[in-house]
C-alpha cells in the first residue's frame, strides 16, 4: 500500500506538490511565524517581490562563505548567490576588512574621496566600452540614468527593448503584456534573439530612436544567452541609425575580466553595472563613450547622497582590484561551464524534458528541452515541476531561488558543485514519470 501511494504521488503533480509543501511547512515553524508577523506590517509580508513565494519564504539568520543557516537552524549550500550580487560569498575577509575600516573612518562624509577615483579607474581599465563612469545605488538606477543620457545625447525619446528582459524594478518587460511599474519612457518592443525583427522595429522608429538596451544574456528571463549574430546586428543597427547601444551587464559582467562584451568582442556605447561590483554593497554604475558621459559635466545633473558612499567605494576597490582578478574570473567561468554540462548530462540520463540554460557561472533550470532562443510563458505544469524541484533541493540542504536560478559564488568548490549535480540527478531519476508527463 505504501509503495502504491508513493508511486501515485510520484506520477500526480498536485499530490506531489501537496506532499512537498506539507513537509516544507513542518520543517520551518519559525519562518512561518515570522511571515505571519511580516504580513501585518508589509504588503504581502515582504519588501522584495523576488523573494516572495508560497506558502512562505524561508527566513535566513546568517551566512558564512557559501553557506546559509535559516532561523529554524537548518543549513544550506547557497547556490542563489544573491542573484549574482553575492559573488564573493557572505564573509570574504578582504572585503570585510575594507568595510570595517571605512566605518571606523566615518560614514556619510558628504564629500569626494580617493576610493571613488580608484574604483572608477579599475572599471575603466577592465571594460572596453567605458571611458568615463558614474556610480549609483543600484543596477536599476544605473539603467535609468544610462537611458536618460542616451535620450539627452541623441535628442530622441524612444528606446528599443526586448520581451523577457529585466533591467530593474521599473524596467521590467514581461513576455506578454506590460509591467504596471514601467518607467514612462516610450519603449519599442522586439523579440530576443530575433535579429530581423529587431532591425525592423529599430528602422520603423529610427528617426526617434535614442537607444537599444539589451542583456547579453537574459538574467531573470531564464539565463538565455544572446546569439552572437543577434548582438552584432544590434550593434550595426544602432550605428546606422545614430542610436546608442546599451549593454546591461549588471549580471553578465562576471563572465569575463572585461565582461561578456570583452568575451564576445562586441563593444556597446554604454554599459551598466551593479550587484557584485561594489563588493556586495548597494551599488550600481553606468559608463561609456567620453562624448556621451561628458554631458554630466555640462548639461545633465546626476545627484545621489550615497552614489559614492564610503562602504561601497571601499568594498568595490578591494573586490575589483584584489579579489575578482582575471584568474578568478577564468576559474569561476570554467567551474560553471563544467557544472552546467554535468547537470544536462544528468537530465539526459534520466530521459526527462529538463535542462539548464546559461553561460559560465549562471544557470536556470527549464522543464522543457533546450536549447532556448528566447523567453516564454511557462505552463502551469512547468511551474509545478519547478516548485516540485526546488522544495526537495531545499530539503537536501541546497538553497536556490524559487525560479531555479543558479549563480555561483567564489567560495563554491568543485565538491559543492558535485553535491548539487548529484541532488539534481537523484531528483530527475526519481521523478522521471512526473517530469515526462505531457502538458495538456
Amino acid at each position: 500500500m505504501a509503495a502504491a501511494q508513493a508511486l501515485s504521488r510520484n506520477c500526480d503533480l498536485p499530490a506531489a506538490l501537496a506532499d512537498v509543501r506539507a513537509r516544507y511547512v513542518a520543517q520551518r515553524r519559525r519562518s512561518a511565524a515570522l511571515h505571519a508577523r511580516a504580513r501585518g506590517v508589509m504588503p504581502g509580508g515582504n519588501t522584495r517581490s523576488g523573494l516572495a513565494y508560497g506558502p512562505f519564504p524561508t527566513a535566513m539568520a546568517r551566512g558564512e562563505g557559501c553557506r546559509l543557516w535559516d532561523i529554524d537552524g537548518r543549513g544550506y549550500l547557497d547556490l542563489c548567490g544573491e542573484y549574482t550580487a553575492g559573488l564573493f560569498g557572505h564573509t570574504e575577509p578582504l572585503i570585510q576588512q575594507a568595510v570595517i575600516q571605512a566605518v571606523r573612518d566615518g560614514v556619510s562624509l558628504a564629500a569626494v574621496g580617493a576610493p571613488e577615483v580608484e574604483l572608477a579607474r579599475l572599471l575603466r581599465d577592465r571594460f572596453p566600452s567605458i571611458d568615463l563612469v558614474r556610480f549609483t545605488n543600484s543596477g536599476t538606477e544605473a539603467n535609468v540614468m544610462a537611458l536618460m543620457a542616451a535620450r539627452a545625447f541623441t535628442g530622441r525619446s524612444k528606446v528599443l527593448a526586448f520581451r523577457g528582459g529585466y533591467h530593474g524594478s521599473v524596467l521590467t518587460f514581461p513576455v506578454e503584456g506590460t509591467s504596471k511599474t514601467l518607467v514612462p519612457i516610450p519603449f519599442v518592443m522586439a523579440d530576443y534573439n530575433d535579429p530581423g525583427g529587431a532591425t525592423a522595429a529599430a528602422r520603423a522608429h529610427g528617426a526617434d530612436l535614442a537607444a537599444i538596451i539589451v542583456e547579453p544574456m537574459l538574467g531573470s528571463g531564464g539565463c538565455i544567452p544572446a546569439e552572437r549574430a543577434f548582438l552584432e546586428s544590434l550593434r550595426t543597427d544602432a550605428t546606422a541609425l545614430g542610436a546608442l547601444l546599451v549593454f546591461d551587464e549588471v549580471m553578465t559582467s562576471r563572465m569575463g575580466a572585461g565582461g561578456l562584451q570583452a568575451r564576445l568582442g562586441i563593444t556597446p556605447d554604454l554599459t551598466t553595472l551593479g550587484k557584485y561590483v561594489g563588493g556586495g554593497m548597494s551599488f550600481g554604475a553606468f559608463g561609456g563613450r567620453t562624448e556621451v558621459m561628458d554631458l554630466f559635466s555640462a548639461s545633465l545633473s546626476h545627484s545621489g547622497t550615497f552614489n559614492n558612499n564610503v562602504l561601497s567605494m571601499a568594498a568595490g576597490c578591494v573586490a575589483m582590484g584584489e579579489v575578482f582578478t582575471p584568474e578568478a574570473v577564468a576559474r569561476l567561468w570554467d567551474r560553471g561551464e563544467r557544472m552546467r554540462a554535468a547537470l544536462d548530462d544528468a537530465c539526459a540520463a534520466a530521459g526527462v524534458p529538463m535542462h539548464f540554460a546559461g553561460l559560465g557561472s549562471m544557470a536556470t533550470v527549464h522543464f522543457r528541452r533546450g536549447p532556448l532562443a528566447r523567453p516564454y510563458l511557462p505552463t502551469s505544469q512547468e511551474e509545478g515541476r519547478r516548485e516540485r524541484c526546488c522544495f526537495p533541493l531545499l530539503a537536501a540542504g541546497i538553497y536556490l531561488p524559487r525560479r531555479g536560478m543558479v549563480a555561483l559564488s567564489l567560495p563554491v568548490t568543485d565538491t559543492d558543485v558535485d553535491a548539487f549535480v548529484a541532488a539534481v540527478a537523484e531528483f530527475a531519476a526519481l521523478r522521471a514519470p512526473l517530469l515526462a508527463q505531457v502538458d495538456a
